[in-house]
């Protein structure tokens, strides 16, 4: 069946949020809706001015293009555009473009009678970003201490942040996060290697079904998790690793200001040890 007429079948009224049927539209393939519009507007703007932001420094080329937020001395008051007004006004865009299209996606799982598990997924990401430039820096005192646009000026960030804690793989929920990221590989490898062996077996052998798939786990590790049960645990894991993730940097300032080492002292200090 061709694209577009099966997409007709799925062209249903209602399940907007905002709006009613006066935005309940599509252009092409694609539902707009009152969030579509507000995800187009939020994502021009901020291009516009990430632009703009680039054409007020020295350079184009586009790993050294670098948009700073305010100066400390700035604290949480809206800076000059030239000294962090850009950053600030580009992050209030930023976040209107995730949510508006995180709420979008709302709408389109309420027409097609859908959970909402990939907009709850995608407002993990939302969370992670949201935490590195708003939440961490109002904790902090301060909009610069979030992290520029750019590329290497972004990394530099990165790196410096590290620095700041000495050995920042120290930090308990960093190691949280980094632990869920390769499981989550390790899982979805492992799915997907299934699934391919399954469905492309040698010349003269037939497709393997779920039951072959269940029964190599089953006889391999002791256990199978089955075919839906392996996709709630990517998603779980894929959350776990962007919540610690955002976990391990938001409390890094706020809470905890010395080397994370130091934080380990109590394992030391365990009477065990004596």
């Amino acid at each position: 069946m061709a694209t577009l007429s099966f997409e007709r079948k799925y062209r249903i009224r209602g399940g907007t949020l905002v709006g009613g049927d006066l935005f309940d539209f599509w252009v092409g393939p694609f539902y707009v809706g009152f969030f579509g519009i507000t995800t187009v507007f939020f994502t021009a703007l901020g291009t516009a001015l990430i632009l703009w932001g680039a054409a007020l420094g020295d350079t184009w080329n586009v790993w050294q293009i670098n948009i700073a937020p305010p100066d400390l001395k700035y604290g949480l008051g809206f800076a000059p555009l030239r000294e962090g007004g850009l950053w600030q006004i580009i992050t209030i865009c930023a976040t209107g473009a995730f949510v508006s299209w995180a709420l979008r996606e709302v709408e389109i799982c309420r027409k097609l009678g859908m959970g909402l598990h990939v907009p709850f997924a995608f407002s993990f990401a939302i969370f992670a970003y949201v935490t590195l430039v708003i939440i961490r820096p109002v904790l902090m005192g301060a909009w610069g201490h979030g992290f520029p646009y750019g590329i290497l000026s972004h990394l530099d960030w990165v790196s410096n942040t590290g620095y700041q804690y000495l050995h920042f793989h120290y930090n308990p929920a960093h190691m949280l996060a980094i632990t869920f990221f390769f499981t989550t590989c390790l899982a979805l490898s492992l799915h997907g290697a299934l699934v391919l062996s399954a469905t492309n077996p040698a010349p003269g052998e037939t497709v393997r079904a779920p039951e072959h798939e269940d029964t190599f786990f089953r006889d391999t590790i002791g256990y199978s998790i089955g075919t839906l049960g392996i996709h709630r645990l990517g998603l779980f894991l894929a959350l776990a690793a962007v919540f610690w993730s955002a976990v391990c940097i938001v409390i890094s300032g706020p809470f905890w200001t010395r080397g994370w080492p130091e934080w380990w002292g109590w394992w030391l200090n365990l009477p065990i040890w004596h």
